[in-house]
């Protein structure tokens, strides 16, 4: 399995949001996320986080906080455990990001956007101070079709 980070910095009520239409053969094309990428040998996640941002965006970051980690499992792609992260501080201007289009969004209109569905359910979690959890999303093609947290599983109606 892949090791990812997945950032949603925030500001002034909004996320910076990635929408990846730039890359082709991209499993998130047309989609709406946080920034991150692939960890490289030999580096923590703390330390891709702030690689990453930094290559995405051209923020640095000054404040962030480690929220979980969530196991992708799909009947499509590479597994993946993506060490999840929540920042509001930052300093430096935005550059543009050769993987999509990089756009300030009222945090309220983020789940309105095209997501994955499993997006939503750890969104609704670092959207307030909680503690570290752990998250499994099992994906068929595109449709969410297992969720838990910590553990359990998530009753259908959230996952």
């Amino acid at each position: 399995m892949k090791n990812t980070t997945l950032c949603y910095i925030e500001k002034d009520g909004k996320y910076l949001m990635l929408h990846r239409v730039k890359k082709q053969n991209d499993l998130n094309h047309n989609k709406w996320i946080g920034v991150g990428g692939k960890l490289e040998e030999d580096e923590s996640p703390e330390e891709c986080l702030l690689r990453e941002v930094r290559e995405e965006t051209g923020l640095e970051l000054t404040h962030y906080r480690y929220c979980g980690i969530i196991t992708f499992v799909s009947d499509q792609w590479e597994g993946e455990y993506m060490h999840l992260f929540h920042a509001d501080g930052f300093c430096g201007e935005l550059i543009a990001c050769n993987e999509g289009n990089l756009e300030w969004v009222d945090k309220q209109k983020v789940l309105q956007l095209p997501t994955w569905e499993g997006d939503r359910l750890f969104l609704q979690r670092i959207a307030q101070p909680t503690p570290f959890f752990s998250m499994k999303l099992c994906y068929q093609g595109n449709k969410l079709v297992y969720a838990a947290l910590d553990g359990k599983e998530l009753p259908k109606t959230t996952a």
